[in-house]
This record gives C-alpha cells, sequence and structure tokens, in this order.
C-alpha cells in the first residue's frame, strides 16, 4: 500500500491525528486521513482508541507506518508528555523513527490549509496567565516560522503588541464588574476592534483566546475557533516542511531514535526556577559558622548535594560562590576575566543558566566551604544557548569537569527553549575545540582578534550536550538466567516516583533483566522528590533503560536479540504515586503494546511490593503479613492470597521514609535521608535521646510519624540555639530506634491476631539494617517465618512489578488502552 506516517497531537483540550502518504522522491507527505477530537484532560485514554479508528477507518495497518511524527508542544505540560511518551512507545515496538514537530508550527500548517494567508501570531495557553507567542508568515508557499519559541504573561505580551491596550483591557474589566456590564458588551467592543482591524492586519489565533480574546483583539483579526489548536493536517504538512528543508527525514531511522524526541519547554520547574532566585541572594554568613560540620534546613542548597566517585559535587552556581568564580576567571581567562560584579549580575537573570563544581568528600555531605574547582554559563536566546564562560581548576583538569558542566547548562537551556549551542573559543586552544567537536560542535569561521589580545576566535555551533540517566542491572538475576526461557515473556515498566525501571520476565518466573535509572542526583539538592523534574526525567531515560532492558534479556536467554514483537504482553504501573511519572510510563506502555500489537497489563505499585519477596525466595507464597514501608506508605498488610489483601493498619500521616527524609534534611545530611542516617546510626547510641514512640500503645495498628518527625527537628533546634554542637551518630540512633521499635511492635500484634505462619517486608526502608535485624529477632521469638526481599528489590523496580503482571497474565487480566494512571490505588480492591 505504501509508507505511511502517523502523526499526533496533545498539547491541549483537542486531540490532533493525521495519516499521510510519504513520497521520498518528492519529499512530500499526502495528507490521507484526519481527526481533532476534544479532550478534555481526557487524552491518555482517548489517544490511542482514536488512532485505532482512523487506522481502521483509512484502511492503514500498523505495518504500513514506516515513522511517527509528535507534537513536542509547547502546551500543557501532561498533555506533551501524553503524546511524547505514546509516540516514543509506539515508534520503538515498531522500529521506526520518530519526528517532533512544534505544536504551534501544527497550529499555523493547519491554517494555511484552511486557506488563511498573512501574518500570523499563534498564542497558545501557557496556563498561569501566561501565553507561548509565535509569529509566522502565511503565504501561497506556505508557512514561515518568525519567532522562537517563549513564555510570556498574557498582559505584558498584549501591551507588546498594542502599548496601553493591556492597561484599557484591565480597565474594562473593572468597569464591567463595577457597572455591571454583560459579556456580550465586552464582546461587542471585541467585534468592533477587530472589524477596524483593516487589510493586511495581524492575524491571531491559539487556544489562549479562549480566556484572552478581548485581551488580544485590538491587535488584530481573531480567527475562527477552528483554527485554533493544531489539526491532523497541520501536523503533516510540518513534517513536510521540514523535511523539505533538511530538518527531518522520516525514513531515516537511526537520525529519529526516539530517545532523541524531548517535548519543548520555555522554562525550568517551578523548583528549579525558585532554586535559582534563592541561590542568587544567597547569604554566605549561613553555612559553616555554628561550630558544627552540619548544615542546617536553610543551607540545603548546598548540603544536598553529593560529589561523585573522583569527589566532585555539582550543583548551580550561588551568591556566595562569586569570588570564587571571579578568583579562578583570573587564573584561566587572564585579560578576558570577568570581575566579581560582572558573575554576581548574571546570577539573577531569567535567561542566564549557571552551573559550578566542587570538590568534595563523597561520603560526605557538601558543606559551602567545598572548594570550587570550575564552573560553566550561558545565555539562552532565540532558540540557542551561547555558552558564556567555562573555566576549570588546571589542578583538577582531565576529569570531564568541562564535559559535565556543559551538559549540565545544556540541558537547563533546553528547559529554556533552546534547541541550538554555539560558543567562541581561541583559535590557539585546539585542546578546548577538541573537545567542543566531540560534544558535536562545528566550526563555523572565525572573528578576527576577537580576544584582548588581539587572538582570533573559532565560532562553533552544535547540538545540546545531554545528561544520561544511567541505567544499571537491579541484582544479579539477569546473569543467573538460563540460555533457554518459557513463554509468555512480559516486559514491565515501573514509573511511580523517582525510578525510570524496565524488567522482563519469563514463563518460569526468572527476570531475565531487571535495569532502574535513578533520578536521586536530580532531586538531592532539594531535599526530596519534585514531581515535575521526575516526570521530565522519565521521558528522557524511558526509552533508553527499555532498549537496555530488551538487550540484556536477550543476551539472558542466549538470543542474538529481543524485539519488542517477540514479546507476550506489556505491563506497568499504573497506581499509585505520582500522577505525572505515572503517565509517563502508563502511556509509554500503552504506546509500545499498541505499536507491538501484545496484550497490556496494569499492576498496583503496592503489590508489587508485595510480590518482590518471591525476588529473593521463589517459593513463598500466602498467608502472610507484610510490613510495607517506604518513602510514600507506611501499611501492615495481611495476604490471605496472592491478590487477596487486607489493610491491618496504615500512617495518618507521614510514611516512615517521608520521616527519614526530613529528619536528614534538618540535619543537612541530603536525600535520600534513609541510607544516611543508617550510617549514622550504626555510629550511635539508641538510647541518648528519649524521642517518643507516637501510638506505640494506641489499641489498633495504625502508624504515625509527624509527631516523632517534629520532636527530632524540635531536638535539633533547641541544641542549635544553645549553641551545643549536634551529636548526629545519637540522633540518628535515637530516631531509628523510635521508629523501629514502634513497626516491630505493630507487626507482632498482627502475627499475633492474624496467626500467619510468614511474616515479610516490602519497600525501600525494607533495606534498613536495624529494622531487618528488629524484625529477625521478633519472628525468631514469634516462631513465624521470615521473607526478606533482596537489598536491591526493596526500592521501586520493575522486577517486583513483572512478578505481578506474570500471573495477571496467566489470569488473562488485560486492561484496555483506554487505561489512565491514578494517583491512588487501592490494595484491598481488585483491578
Amino acid at each position: 500500500m505504501g509508507s505511511y506516517i502517523l502523526a499526533f497531537d496533545t498539547a491541549n483540550e483537542v486531540i490532533a491525528i493525521g495519516l499521510g502518504r510519504l513520497d521520498a522522491a518528492s519529499r512530500t507527505v499526502e495528507p490521507v486521513a484526519s481527526v481533532e477530537v476534544e479532550a478534555r484532560r481526557a487524552s491518555n485514554t482517548q489517544l490511542l482508541p482514536s488512532i485505532d479508528r482512523l487506522c481502521a477507518q483509512a484502511g492503514v495497518t500498523r505495518e504500513d507506518l514506516v515513522c511517527v511524527a509528535v507534537g513536542r508542544g509547547p502546551g500543557s505540560f501532561t498533555g506533551v508528555r501524553i503524546a511524547m511518551a505514546t509516540a516514543k512507545g509506539i515508534a520503538s515496538a515498531l522500529e521506526v523513527g520518530l519526528v517532533g514537530v512544534s505544536s504551534l508550527d501544527a497550529v499555523a500548517w493547519g491554517a494555511w490549509s484552511g486557506g488563511v494567508r498573512g501574518e500570523l501570531l499563534v498564542v497558545a495557553d501557557a496556563m498561569r496567565r501566561e501565553v507561548y507567542p509565535v509569529r509566522f508568515a502565511l503565504g501561497e508557499a506556505g508557512a514561515l516560522r518568525l519567532s522562537s519559541d517563549r513564555v510570556v504573561k498574557a498582559q505584558d505580551f498584549a501591551e507588546e503588541l498594542v502599548p496601553g491596550v493591556s492597561q484599557e483591557s484591565k480597565r474594562a474589566d473593572e468597569g464591567s464588574a463595577e457597572e455591571g456590564a454583560s459579556v456580550g458588551e465586552v464582546s461587542t467592543a471585541a467585534d468592533g476592534a477587530r472589524s477596524n482591524a483593516g487589510e493586511g492586519a495581524l492575524l491571531v489565533t491559539g487556544d489562549a483566546l479562549r480566556k484572552y480574546a478581548d485581551l488580544f483583539a485590538p491587535a488584530g483579526t481573531l480567527l475562527p475557533e477552528e483554527h485554533w489548536t493544531p489539526t491532523g493536517v497541520g501536523l503533516l504538512l510540518a513534517v513536510q516542511a521540514a523535511w523539505q528543508a533538511g530538518e527531518c527525514d522520516p525514513f531515516d531511522t537511526a537520525r529519529h531514535n526516539p530517545a532523541f524526541a524531548l517535548p519543548v519547554y520555555t522554562r525550568l520547574s517551578d523548583a528549579e526556577e525558585n532554586e535559582r532566585v534563592r541561590l542568587a541572594k544567597a547569604d554566605a554568613a549561613l553555612a559553616g559558622k555554628r561550630g558544627s560540620k552540619h548544615v542546617t534546613m536553610n543551607d540545603t542548597a548546598i548540603a544536598n548535594a553529593r560529589a561523585n566517585g573522583e569527589g566532585i559535587a555539582y550543583k548551580p552556581l550561588d551568591a556566595r560562590h562569586v569570588g570564587a568564580v571571579a578568583a579562578l576567571e583570573s587564573q584561566v581567562m587572564g585579560s578576558d576575566a570577568w570581575s566579581e560584579a560582572l558573575v554576581a549580575d548574571e546570577l539573577g537573570r531569567a535567561d542566564r543558566v549557571w552551573w559550578a563544581a566542587y570538590a568534595a568528600d563523597p561520603k560526605m555531605p557538601l558543606t559551602a566551604e567545598a572548594p570550587l574547582v570550575g564552573y560553566a554559563g550561558g545565555w539562552v536566546v532565540d532558540g540557542d544557548v551561547q555558552i558564556l564562560k567555562v573555566g576549570v581548576d588546571p589542578a583538577w583538569r582531565r576529569h570531564g569537569i568541562a564535559r559535565a558542566l556543559l551538559a549540565r547548562v545544556a540541558d537547563d537551556a533546553r528547559n529554556l527553549g533552546a534547541r541550538t549551542s554555539s560558543l567562541e573559543v581561541r583559535a590557539g586552544n585546539t585542546g578546548a575545540q577538541a573537545l567542543y567537536e566531540a560534544l558535536g560542535y562545528r566550526s563555523l569561521g572565525k572573528r578576527p582578534r576577537y580576544y584582548s589580545d588581539g587572538e582570533d576566535a573559532v565560532i562553533m555551533e552544535g547540538p545540546l550536550p545531554t545528561i544520561t540517566l544511567a541505567s544499571v542491572p537491579n541484582g544479579p538475576a539477569a546473569a543467573e538466567a538460563p540460555a533457554a526461557t518459557a513463554r509468555p515473556l512480559i516486559l514491565a515498566i515501573e514509573s511511580s516516583c523517582d525510578e525510570t525501571a524496565a524488567a522482563i520476565i519469563d514463563g518460569e518466573g526468572t527476570l531475565l533483566s531487571d535495569v532502574v535509572a535513578s533520578q536521586v542526583d536530580f532531586h538531592a539538592r532539594f531535599g526530596g522528590v519534585v514531581p515535575e523534574i521526575a516526570s521530565r526525567k522519565h521521558i528522557e531515560a524511558i526509552c533508553g533503560v527499555c532498549d537496555d532492558c530488551l538487550e540484556r534479556a536477550a543476551a539472558a536467554a542466549g538470543l542474538p536479540s529481543l524485539r519488542w514483537r517477540d514479546l507476550d504482553a506489556v505491563a506497568v504501573t499504573y497506581a499509585p504515586g505520582l500522577v505525572g511519572a505515572l503517565v509517563v510510563g502508563v502511556a509509554f506502555a500503552k504506546g509500545a503494546a499498541w505499536g507491538a500489537d501484545k496484550p497490556f497489563i496494569v499492576v498496583n505499585h503496592l503489590e508489587g511490593h508485595l510480590y518482590a519477596n518471591k525476588i529473593g525466595l521463589p517459593d513463598f507464597a500466602p498467608p502472610a503479613v507484610v510490613s510495607l514501608v517506604s518513602g510514600g506508605n507506611t501499611l501492615l498488610v495481611y495476604m490471605a492470597d496472592w491478590g487477596r489483601y487486607q489493610v491491618l493498619g496504615a500512617t495518618i500521616d507521614d510514611a516512615v521514609g517521608e520521616a527519614f527524609d526530613k529528619v536528614a534534611k534538618a540535619l543537612g545530611l541530603g536525600y535520600p535521608g534513609g541510607p544516611v542516617i543508617s550510617k549514622f546510626a550504626a555510629e550511635g547510641n539508641p538510647d541518648a535521646i528519649p524521642f517518643p514512640r507516637a501510638m506505640l500503645h494506641s489499641g489498633d495498628l495504625r502508624f504515625s510519624l509527624s509527631g516523632l518527625k517534629t520532636a527530632v527537628v524540635t531536638y535539633i533546634n533547641g541544641e542549635r540555639e544553645a549553641g551545643r554542637p549536634l551529636n548526629v551518630p545519637d540522633i540518628c540512633a535515637s530516631f531509628e530506634a523510635a521508629v523501629v521499635e514502634v513497626q516491630v511492635a505493630k507487626a507482632r500484634t498482627a502475627l499475633q491476631e492474624t496467626e500467619a505462619p510468614t511474616f515479610c517486608l516490602g519497600g525501600g526502608v525494607a533495606a534498613n539494617p536495624m529494622l531487618r535485624a528488629a524484625y529477625e529477632k521478633m519472628c525468631a521469638e514469634e516462631g513465624v517465618r521470615l521473607v526478606m526481599p533482596p537489598l536491591a528489590s526493596c526500592g521501586d523496580n520493575a522486577g517486583m512489578i513483572a512478578e505481578v503482571a506474570l500471573d495477571r497474565f496467566r489470569a488473562g487480566k488485560f486492561s484496555p488502552l483506554d487505561t489512565d494512571a491514578q494517583a491512588q490505588g487501592d490494595l484491598e480492591q481488585p483491578y
């Protein structure tokens, strides 16, 4: 039948889908079928069923698709990720390329296909009273983009277009409220502005007009609502334009590896934006002045960093280290060095990105006194990040510091809308030029006598260097797998929090691969998981993690390769967890299941932790009592059988893992708190401080950790106010003892009440050495069997999800492709 491309977009409240026939000779895309569906915040449930229907109506099969195209935004963060993750899953399973196009370009091309000509302004809704504005020139030859992506307050942008209009609009709004003017009267005024726009006036479109039509009406003529959002035809024409411009090739699978496609962002996450503001105003007197090597919660911007194996920690540059940057500048930049004042002026600018590297002990928290050994900064303008500075202490060269700093600057710049990178380097600095060439930069020419001493500058341009989430095998299962495998083969995905994980299990319950990519380094400086960052990182990592998982499983099974089409099902965690994180995993898994034409299975994350005990002991079976303790959950569960669970008791406030993280943050020990508190606790006295045992004698099996956490923080603050140095080991040991005593006491009661013959653990806190030892002692006293998951399987992992998925596959418990992610998941309810 030919070669077809599937294109879709969910950047706003409308799902746009297009099918096109590709002609390689003319580089054209002939639209074959398209549809626009009102999503109403339900893109993840409607997208794949809508794609299925359109393909069926057009007579296009999966085998006919040679490329997938997706709207990258800008738009609704969740909407863009649904489209991106689904597209990555489909393209991965079909083994075709994934081409990303701008959602705003798709709006412009959709208007062009509808006969609109002239200067067009697309204003998309960015929420928070902001818009994404881009200008286009629509001529007979097509739609030409005139400006780059950005985000700006709607009122401010209206003022740019027509000075004074935003104030008039504001007064009109106030007048309407005071005088009782109707919506119709305000609309009439807007209609007048449209009619007076005249021939050749600016044409305005975009879904932001749903909120701001009256605000933008004075700027020109508002297009009909049918042109406000992307269309299937618009997406296909945007691909065609990029193809003819040499910016893409739908037939080049290697060039358009699905892992390379990322959403268009125009801002950092809220946490990162707030961090930049805080660091630009950092008080140098805060840290390291208290006679203690530990810092307070106010200093976590520095304390939560951790050095890598080479003793280097990376952090966004803060004001207290501006002097150190200027000193290193004078050492490595000579007459072109910036002064301290110039460096300080950079930090408060919204379009600048600065990172620094510090030398530190990998085993200890970073302190404000850690020496600065490198820095880099960039200026984001018109879709490009211009690298302003890269400096490394000569004594610390050959540690990859410059490369790592550039990758971090580029990562932030990408989130601010940058697509390319440029820089100038001394013509005689061949070492730096070689580094930049290795990162993909190429020389564009020279700028004569650019530097203060008259030396020429080589101008270089290239792609944005990337930070990768390294995936690692989770335990030794793959090495122990047999050469032959039994059906079914199921790939399971876990993305409920800050781990991107994938595993493959065979019909005998053998984990052929179990891979995890952790985001801990990205969240550590905030003292806990930032949902927005977690979701972004899942989008970046999920293709690589699944590819790695397939490769490891093939090696374990003695196969030359293992492809999505070789699987028998695709499974994923759908609840509970962070919705933005779950959405990525669910959308990707559904896309892969659709592309590979395989059954789709959903798994409750909490049930996965129960099944994790099978990883260490395959013959483990209910009945049993399970203590499920993690960062978000603290439960006692009675397992009558697989799939039949009764929650005996749960926390009424903080979970155990949350309490560990908050206490660690109060001590300045960084994130995650569990491992570092356990490390210090091993050196302390658990009886040193009588912290409360909350609900120890409550008469039920509920837990409460909030009061204990508050008591520890109050004690820490009291010691600091009294000027006494903190005995961190004793605080950690006493806190840990208080947690463990209550956990063990409640577990003992649960065992006695249920008469279960087995006790087991689940969740990240199940790796705590003191807790494991206490449970060993209690189970010996009670005469019950103790089963504990391997340490590597305590935290979030896909192996445990695969274990559940195997049982659900055997029971025929498959899910439709309109299934969505859920923040909550009741363990007692069948699903």
